[in-house]
């Protein structure tokens, strides 16, 4: 079937929805965990624990945008051989509680808690929830198991911060705004947060603990992912200082909250090292499997793709720059694929996320290219404080909002990607946000580049 450049709308939304499949939370569950009525084994290729239920009991802690459904999932595949559990996930992401009516889970709800918390930046049901996962814990023994499903979102869903709440929002906050990355963001958490780098473990224990991860987090590094609930990080002190000093996070606080914060560190300091923790960890799911899935779905539409790389990172403009600048030699009937992260620095008070920004400043790069178009969206269906996933361009985009009075310099200027999208669609009548709703998991964003032959 020949390529046509009319229709790539339909091509990004096809090549979006294989990513978003390929993410599947539950399936990822399901495909590691094996009960056969005597012994549950977890892992996949290689089992990394056996336990028998007889010899002790199983607690599920589930926390991160897809808590509720790798919840479902590990009660489908082993039933009521766990005893109790957590369910922590984001507040308004969906009408949980309605979803688990008729489900395992709502005929065990004595047993099964669900917290809806902050995101990104924590809140009471964060403390709350962490509170009840410390108490669920407190009395296991060595001969029980605690599994824990761990998915974007967790860092902020789940905290025991050594600060008084409000000034551990405002940190986040400031972290947020500041452009630093989501390691350097959990860099600075760990060290503030007793139930971060590996805390959970350390409240599972002695009970055996296992960790099935799906990484939001460009590399897979366990001790980043949800800042390592169940994995001992070997950052220091000093290394935290460091991000909190380069981005001069002290200048975005007040006063009484920044002094708090310096007072809690150097109290940190002087804490003894923690022991060592009895856990294991696998990730199930990540960005390079949705980027084989684009791959796939790429080539059933008539397409050559390549996988560039799957550790994208940098300022979400300048990346975006870079990929129009991919697309402009990228031969006609091939494709890119990249998946990563981005970060924003904020230089005004526009509405966008990093993907949406990231698509309008290739969007001016790119201008005058025909046939070219370039994507980006995140996997969790939420770019930034906005409805929308992400974006599409053409090298045409800038110029037919131009023609109309559109100007994208001021929006790009202000970090204002979304108002821009919303008066381009307006004005133009062509669909360029990326709108998926929430979709309850998360492995990175995506970006795509896409060249079309000459009709």
């Amino acid at each position: 079937m020949a390529l046509r450049f009319a229709d790539y709308p339909d091509h990004v939304n096809q090549i979006v929805r294989a990513a978003l499949a390929a993410a599947d939370p539950a399936a990822a569950v399901a495909a590691h965990l094996r009960f056969n009525g005597r012994s549950l084994a977890i892992g996949r290729e290689s089992i990394i624990h056996t336990h028998h239920p007889a010899d002790g009991r199983i607690f599920l802690v589930s926390v991160g945008k897809a808590a509720v459904p790798m919840a479902l999932a590990a009660m489908k595949s082993i039933g009521d051989q766990i005893a109790a559990g957590v369910i922590v996930t984001k507040q308004g992401e969906r009408n949980w509680r309605a979803e688990l009516n008729g489900t395992l889970l709502a005929e065990r709800t004595a047993e099964f808690a669900l917290y809806e918390a902050g995101h990104p930046v924590s809140n009471e049901v964060s403390v709350q929830a962490a509170t009840a996962v410390a108490n669920l814990l407190a009395e296991t023994t060595v001969h029980d198991l605690v599994l824990c499903l761990i998915s974007g979102g967790a860092s902020a869903l789940l905290t025991q911060p050594v600060i008084e709440l409000q000034a551990w929002q405002q940190l986040n906050a400031a972290l947020l705004a500041s452009g630093c990355t989501i390691q350097e963001l959990n860099c600075v958490r760990r060290q503030l947060d007793r139930v971060k780098g590996g805390g959970l473990a350390q409240w599972a224990a002695p009970a055996t603990c296992i960790g099935l991860i799906l990484s939001d987090v460009v590399g897979n590094p366990l001790h980043v992912i949800g800042s390592g609930l169940t994995v001992r990080s070997t950052e220091t002190l000093s290394q935290a200082v460091s991000v909190l000093a380069r981005y001069q996070v002290g200048r975005r606080l007040e006063t009484a909250v920044w002094q708090q914060i310096i007072q809690a560190l150097h109290q940190v300091k002087n804490q003894p090292a923690p022991p060592e923790i009895r856990a294991h960890n696998l990730i199930i799911g990540d960005a390079c499997q949705a980027a084989r899935a684009v791959m796939i779905k790429a080539v059933q539409l008539g397409f050559v793709p390549h996988l560039l790389t799957a550790q994208l990172e940098g300022e979400a403009r300048e990346v975006g720059r870079v990929a129009a600048a991919i697309a402009r030699d990228t031969l006609p009937g091939h494709g890119y694929v990249l998946a990563g992260e981005t970060t924003v620095t904020l230089r005004g008070p526009g509405k966008g996320g990093r993907n949406q920004e990231m698509a309008l400043a290739a969007a001016l790069a790119l201008q005058g290219a025909p046939r070219r178009v370039v994507a980006c969206f995140a996997t969790d269906g939420e770019d930034g404080p906005t409805p929308a996933a992400g974006a599409m361009i053409t090298g045409e985009s800038v110029a037919n909002g131009r023609s109309r009075r559109l100007d994208p310099l001021p929006f790009l200027a202000r970090n204002d990607s979304h108002t821009y999208f919303q008066e381009l669609e307006r004005v133009t009548g062509t669909p360029h946000l990326l709108q998926t709703g929430p979709t309850a998991t998360n492995v990175n964003d995506l970006l795509i580049i896409l060249s079309y032959p000459m009709e």
